[in-house]
């Protein structure tokens, strides 16, 4: 089919672009036998060189049989001169008016333009095909990150409503799964495979404590980010970890806030899907680290946990909840003093 359409080209439009592409792509696959010491694509290269000269060389010999005439057509011409005075004069006329000699110049104009036209059009989609993919979206099959969900808003709990500007788990969602968070975990390489938020109430508090959270999951590690508005203070909170399994704890200060770094087991639960459709016992899961931080610098109630874990039991360094504190909790608002 291309073949065919080539063949429909004019010859001063085919040939100039037959050269173009057969010089690009021969100078192009050259360099890459060079540097790949491949000498398949070297010969591959040699064909395509060749070709490119044949197709110069019979570009070259056009141009010179439209510059200077054929010998028969120049002694043609003498004998027309030469013819007898007893002709009729009429027809002299015409034989000299047929002379294409005047056209010859307008020819061979149209020639080259038509091959500079050739080349600027390939240049062109050349270019084009070069700066496209700057542009235009990828089409490969690379996984997306994960983003919130944007559907339909579904009414919050009572608790939210009685809460002073409490913020959501949509709002949650879209502070933690930030494009530099697996940066921040130490895995940059990785892209967040689920996001997801819910707007729920603490246990045990009878749905009158809001606590909506948001978790994104990596291949490596998953966050999960909650914000608790009840009334207990991060000393109190303290005071309460001392009488739980909680490990490693250890007070700090992060943006002004009072905090508390600890660590403590998930939970794991198996859910068989069977004909009995009975679940397993649960079970102690891979060991997390958790960053409590207050809600407010006057730490009056109320507290933001920054939880980490895997499936490995592997945790990233401390550093690593600090520097997602430190992004997170300046899109939650602070509780106001009562």
């Amino acid at each position: 089919m291309l073949g065919f359409l080539l063949r429909l080209l004019p010859f001063w439009v085919r040939e100039p672009l037959l050269i173009a592409v057969g010089s690009v792509l021969g100078v192009r696959i050259m360099y890459l036998a060079v540097r790949d010491h491949d000498r398949v694509a070297a010969g591959l290269g040699v064909v395509f060189l060749v070709f490119t000269a044949i197709r110069v060389h019979a570009v070259i010999r056009a141009l010179r049989a439209r510059r200077n005439p054929s010998p028969t057509a120049s002694a043609d011409g003498a004998a027309v001169d030469a013819a007898p005075q007893a002709q009729p004069q009429p027809q002299a006329q015409a034989v000299t008016g047929s002379r294409p000699r005047p056209d010859t110049p307008e020819k061979e104009h149209n020639a080259w333009g038509q091959a500079v036209a050739a080349v600027a059009v390939f240049g062109a989609l050349g270019a084009a095909l070069w700066v496209a993919p700057r542009f235009m979206p990828s089409d490969d099959n690379s996984p997306q990150p994960a983003s919130c969900s944007g559907g339909t808003h579904e009414e919050l709990p009572k608790a939210y409503k009685d809460t002073p500007r409490p913020v959501t788990g949509e709002e949650l969602c879209k502070a933690l799964n930030r494009p530099d968070l697996a940066e921040l975990l130490g895995t940059p390489e990785e892209t967040a495979t689920t996001a997801s938020s819910t707007n729920n109430t603490a246990p045990l508090t009878d749905g009158k404590v809001a606590q909506p959270e948001a978790e994104v999951t990596f291949d490596t590690y998953t966050v999960n980010v909650s914000a608790t508005y009840n009334e207990l203070s991060t000393d109190q909170y303290v005071k309460l970890m001392k009488f739980g399994d909680e490990k490693d704890v250890k007070t700090l200060t992060v943006l002004g806030r009072p905090a508390v770094l600890s660590s403590d087991h998930t939970m794991k639960l198996e859910i068989n899907l069977g004909s009995g459709g009975s679940g397993g016992p649960v079970e102690e899961g891979p060991l997390a680290r958790t960053l409590s931080v207050a809600l407010g610098r006057k730490d009056r109630g109320g507290y933001c946990d920054i939880t980490v874990w895997s499936t490995s039991g592997a945790l990233p360094n401390d550093s690593a909840l600090l520097n997602i504190a430190e992004k997170v909790l300046p899109r939650i608002p602070e509780r106001p003093v009562r």
